[in-house]
């Protein structure tokens, strides 16, 4: 049976022509002039092959999302040696301009295969929107598979912190599990992925108004992105001494579209390579009304924080320990469950302190816990204490060293599993790095 294709560029010599000539491997159904057009070519379901021979430039992680996701696969005639190790690195089918047309044929026909065999990248929660798709039914027993996580099995462990609207302490639990993970000798990488308001940055007192998260996103959209080129990206802040690399989020709210949930894929599966923990601060919303828009190419806002919780070994949901956050925590479990079958979260309840429950508050909001949600176990509660929690913030630290001894820092250390608090020390602060853009 014959594959159709469609084509952008035409290159030194003629393939098109070597191609129809063949009368028989692969049909050209449309020649495209520029990448929009094949595009939309694609989008139709016009093709199950696309052939690029000029502007393979413009190609990244997430144009390949688009493309895999109409069930098309690719591949691009270059000479650019850089440019082949570039697309090498996409895991994008390359050959030059002077292929022969059976070579040509086979080399489409391997990448058709090659697409057939491996889901679209990204996941079920990181495509665009897609109305038909929206409608389908989940499939059966999906809830109980496992995700693939890029980078599986290649080395650190990725925490995701997440917790509802209402500012539960998300950042504040983010930012002292990593500097504690990093003062007790982890190689420890802190992303600041929350696309409302990011934070971490502020909260270290870092004044550098790059967005290292943004940068390293880019890089790995055009698949320049490797562990190395990771780390020079990153913000580096010394805790104890302990080095801490920080990826610092967006510095304005309305810059959100630039974390796209295929380049974050990358960056948390180098991350794996690049630290021994990696601590991921996530926002509030799981809301997926985006998939109902008839715009099929639409980024989505919230594809951060689901591609996160979907890569995420660990995930700890954070909730304020009050009548009003405790609710709140209840109905968003509910949510993950839905947006982000896989995940298992595990509760975190903040601020706890009699004056919001009531007397022996942490036995009474376990027993609460347990009528109004069962299938979730809390795993630590962190004690109320906003003088050291304030000292932190003001002083652009961390609990490890604005307030060693509080209670709050020491249900950290046990969160964190770690056997021994890490001794006091200086806070010594190189000059951020410069992220060039």
């Amino acid at each position: 049976m014959s594959i159709p294709v469609v084509t952008v560029g035409e290159g030194p010599n003629d393939f098109v022509g070597g191609l129809e000539r063949l009368h028989g491997p692969v049909t050209v159904v449309r020649r495209c002039t520029e990448l929009a057009e094949l595009m939309a070519a694609c989008q139709s379901g016009l093709a199950r092959a696309a052939i690029i021979a000029s502007g393979s430039a413009e190609l990244g992680v997430a144009l390949l999302e688009r493309l895999h996701g109409a069930g098309v696969a690719v591949v691009v005639l270059t000479d650019d040696g850089d440019e082949q190790r570039r697309l090498e690195a996409l895991g994008v089918r390359h050959g030059g301009h002077g292929l022969a047309p059976e070579a040509l044929a086979e080399l489409v026909a391997d990448a058709v295969r090659s697409a057939e065999d491996k889901p679209a990248p990204g996941g079920p929660h990181t495509g665009h929107a897609d109305p038909a798709a929206a409608l389908q039914p989940m499939p059966a027993g999906f809830a109980a598979q496992e995700p693939a996580r890029d980078g599986e099995g290649a080395g650190g462990e990725v925490i995701a912190v997440w917790g509802p609207a209402g500012a539960p302490g998300r950042t504040l639990l983010a930012v002292n599990l990593a500097a504690e993970y990093a003062a007790a000798g982890r190689r420890v990488l802190l992303v600041d992925a929350d696309t409302y308001a990011a934070g971490a940055a502020t909260y270290l007192g870092l004044l550098d108004e790059s967005a290292a998260l943004a940068h390293a996103c880019r890089l790995a959209d055009q698949g320049l992105l490797d562990a190395p080129t990771l780390e020079r990206a990153t913000v580096k802040v010394a805790v104890s001494g302990a080095p801490l690399m920080v990826l610092t989020g967006i510095t304005r709210a309305d810059r959100w579209p630039e974390i796209r949930s295929g380049a974050l894929g990358t960056v948390l599966a180098l991350a794996r390579q690049l630290a021994d923990i990696t601590v991921v601060d996530c926002g509030f919303c799981l809301e997926s009304d985006e998939e109902l828009s008839f715009d099929t190419l639409a980024p989505r806002r919230n594809a951060a924080t689901l591609r996160s919780l979907e890569l995420a070994d660990t995930v700890l949901a954070v909730g304020a320990a009050d009548a009003l956050g405790v609710p709140r925590l209840v109905r968003a479990l509910a949510e993950l469950g839905q947006a982000v079958p896989s995940a298992a979260p595990q509760v975190v309840l903040n601020r706890v302190r009699p004056g919001s429950v009531g007397r022996s508050p942490e036995r009474q909001l376990r027993e609460a816990w347990e009528r109004f949600a069962p299938g979730h176990r809390i795993r630590a509660c962190l004690p109320a204490d906003f003088a050291a929690a304030d000292a932190a913030l003001l002083g652009g630290s961390v609990l490890l060293e604005t307030a060693p001894d509080s209670a709050l820092r020491q249900a950290i250390v046990l969160l964190a599993g770690l056997a021994e608090p890490a001794r006091r020390g200086s806070l010594l602060r190189r000059k951020p790095a410069k992220v060039k853009f």
